[in-house]
């Protein structure tokens, strides 16, 4: 009998597209600007043999097991694999750029990987990480390309391991192999019946049917022999004389911590997933080999020094260098505009804004009361911050003056009448990013001082069902934009939005000036306001009406054409659009959210860039004030602290309370009585008392002359 070297078959990997998904995850929100190792697993599955159907009775095609990572090998994933599967444990390091992957030590990570593994085998007597790999990585995210090599550490053994050519490897359950079909079937169950499948384990024989499965690290130099003992392991290897890759190291764990009685060992290479059906054989193989040509080695073993290592992978063209997996073809365009989408907003928290919650702002739900100028400019800048949910509400259609102007309108928008602003709006946000909730609703909001005839019935009935309609709107969103033109429109959202304790955001447009401000939040049951040094409101902050001493009335009647239409300087609306979104981002970063203070106007207005975050009336985005005022002729901005006031028409506990008593009844009287909320407020009241003072003062009428 002639012996042969033992070859082995090298170890293919297979990386699954749900692998490169989470790692992008992890370094977008875990990893960042770290290039530290990650502990994942990953599984290997037995090699295969197909028939081969155009090659004749008898000819079969091996395919080999591949060493696979998906989304589960990061975690604890691959806990319990079937049987005729394996978990390896690896690490993968992943470079922040190309030139850092392509300079990596290679030889270095290797050996440190190498060393792990021969640590385990003197240290602790292991077989865990016999099968351990290392991977090595460099995300372009840009172009979804990923850039990889895997090493699968090794160990060679000097002298070689040899077996005789002739039986050489034999099909086990057979005459000619240790263990009959009976005998095989008694490992499967054993195998079967275990918690977790063993990449690594030993086959104990005691009588013609007594066969016990045990951990390798149950072995004992004085009772295992090879008359007695097999060593089996989960072979990735389809070809029939050549086992796999993951029996190299098994081997050196024996040689190593059992020189003397492992120079000759017997080897079950475990082939079978399933149990053969029919006439169908096994699959597995037995093979006995034995160190050096004759069995004999005639070295001193150095037991004690790591041997040297092989088991970089080769690429596609079968040399050692790295593999590239391009996903952008193969990837939904939907998930790669959602990654996209993310992608320069996680890039903030990398090294600017660690804190900043993108969770808090993509989840929430935003409701745009208007879809003109200001509307569409909010909603681009909306989508800009990873906002998933816009609605947009608009009774109007588009027309030819909107597409300069409106930037989610086209030319085609305006032809046969004009298609209506909401939905339009809505459709276009969903052609710029697929991934978002957009939607649409034509609505007429009604107004105070704009009656609502009592005949005929049905513009009652259609009103009843358009504020309905709007509370329910408001409740199902988080965030309410008043984007309207006039400002008697803004007055039923102000109500509704108070009461359901929703963020209230406001963008109002002059000229040249612009007004952005939120809404303060209804106080808590017995909430005190706090004051400033200069007595102004910290806590209870007021809406748009709480300046006002008289109740909003109609404005769109008997106008001119300039009044009509929003005249204001071209690039007034996206100034005070993205305004009022960025001021809605630093209330959604602070600790309080709508309840948060104002900061102080003196220092809200001061010239140094510098904020502290802990400061009151400041977030992890900056200050968080209550007011802005643009004044673009000036390039200037300018910081206002309003308090709540209590005879407010839009926001006061009396009104608030009178519209949860009474609901519509209270709005129809809004809308058709011009004085009933300056009764219901007494702000009439106010106006009699303000008269009476008046006609109290005695004017004195001076003389003809200068009196210095």
């Amino acid at each position: 009998m002639t012996p042969t070297i033992v070859q082995f078959t090298p170890l293919p990997s297979l990386t699954h597209p749900s692998f490169w998904h989470k790692l992008t995850e992890h370094k977008l929100d875990v990893l960042k600007l770290s290039d530290a190792g990650v502990d994942i697993t990953a599984t290997y599955r037995v090699g295969r043999l197909i028939e081969d159907r155009e090659g004749g009775p008898g000819a079969f095609v091996g395919v080999g097991g591949s060493l696979g990572v998906e989304e589960e090998s990061f975690g604890q994933g691959h806990s319990s694999p079937a049987i005729g599967s394996a978990v390896a444990k690896g690490v993968v390091k992943n470079y922040n750029t190309i030139e850092d992957f392509k300079a990596a030590d290679k030889s270095k990570l290797f050996n440190e990987a190498a060393d792990k593994i021969w640590t385990s085998i003197q240290t602790a007597r292991s077989t865990t990480l016999l099968n351990s790999f290392l991977l090595i990585t460099y995300a372009d995210l840009k172009k979804y390309r990923y850039y990889y090599w895997f090493a699968f550490p090794a160990f060679t053994s000097t002298p070689a391991w040899h077996i005789d050519a002739n039986p050489g490897w034999i099909s086990a359950g057979t005459a000619e192999s240790t263990y009959s079909k009976e005998q095989m079937k008694v490992i499967y169950d054993q195998l079967h019946s275990l918690e977790q499948q063993p990449a690594y384990f030993l086959i104990r024989s005691s009588g013609s049917n007594e066969i016990n499965v045990v951990a390798i690290e149950d072995y004992s130099p004085d009772t295992d022999t090879i008359e007695t003992t097999t060593i089996g392991f989960i072979d990735p290897s389809a070809q029939p004389q050549n086992p796999g890759w993951p029996l190299r190291n098994l081997l050196a764990y024996f040689r190593a911590l059992y020189p003397q009685s492992t120079s000759k060992l017997r080897i079950l290479s475990w082939r079978d997933a399933e149990f053969p059906r029919g006439e169908e054989g096994w699959k597995s193989r037995v093979g006995v080999i034995f160190i050096g040509p004759d069995g004999v080695s005639t070295e001193e073993s150095d037991t004690k020094t790591r041997p040297n290592a092989v088991g970089w992978e080769k690429n596609v063209q079968g040399k050692l260098g790295p593999r590239m997996a391009d996903l952008a073809p193969m990837m939904d365009p939907v998930r790669l505009a959602n990654q996209a989408v993310d992608l320069n907003l996680k890039l903030m928290r990398w090294r600017i804004l660690p804190e900043l919650n993108l969770e808090k702002i993509s989840e929430t739900k935003c409701l745009l009361l208007g879809a003109g100028t200001l509307g569409c400019y909010v909603a681009r800048c909306l989508m800009g911050w990873g906002v998933r949910t816009i609605t947009f509400v608009d009774s109007s259609k588009v027309s030819f003056s909107n597409p300069v102007r409106q930037p989610l309108f086209k030319f085609e928008d305006c032809l046969n009448g004009g298609k209506p602003k909401a939905e339009c709006a809505a459709e276009r946000l969903k052609e710029v990013w697929p991934g978002i909730s957009a939607t649409g609703y034509t609505l007429s909001i009604p107004m105070p001082g704009h009656p609502i005839p009592a005949s005929p019935p049905s513009v009652l009935e259609q009103t009843k069902k358009d504020v309905a309609q709007l509370e329910e709107l408001i409740e199902s969103h988080d965030a309410v934009y008043l984007l309207m033109d006039s400002r008697e429109s803004r007055w039923l959202p102000t109500v509704i939005a108070r009461a359901k304790d929703k963020l209230v955001m406001n963008a109002a447009l002059g000229f040249d000036t612009f007004l952005v401000m939120r809404h303060g939040a209804r106080p808590d049951s017995g909430s005190v306001d706090q004051r400033d040094e200069m007595g102004g409101s910290k806590k209870h902050l007021g809406c748009y009406y709480c300046n006002d001493i008289v109740a909003p009335a109609d404005s769109l009647t008997d106008r001119t054409l300039d009044q009509m239409c929003t005249v204001t300087r071209p690039g007034l609306a996206s100034m005070a659009a993205s305004t009022a979104v960025e001021l809605m981002m630093s209330v959604l970063q602070h600790p309080q959210g709508i309840r948060a203070p104002a900061p102080h106007p003196s220092s809200a207005n001061a010239t140094d860039n510098r904020f502290d975050e802990h400061r009151e009336g400041t977030s992890v985005l900056g200050l968080v004030p209550h007011q802005l005022r643009g004044y673009l002729a000036q390039f200037r901005n300018l910081h206002i602290v309003g308090a709540a006031y209590d005879r407010c028409t839009g926001c006061s506990e009396t009104v608030l309370k009178a519209y949860e008593s009474q609901g519509f009844d209270m709005m129809l009287n809004a809308f058709n009585d011009p004085k009933y909320l300056e009764r219901l407020t007494g702000l009439d009241k106010l106006y009699e008392d303000g008269e009476k003072a008046l006609e109290d003062v005695e004017w004195v009428e001076g003389d003809d002359e200068d009196d210095f």
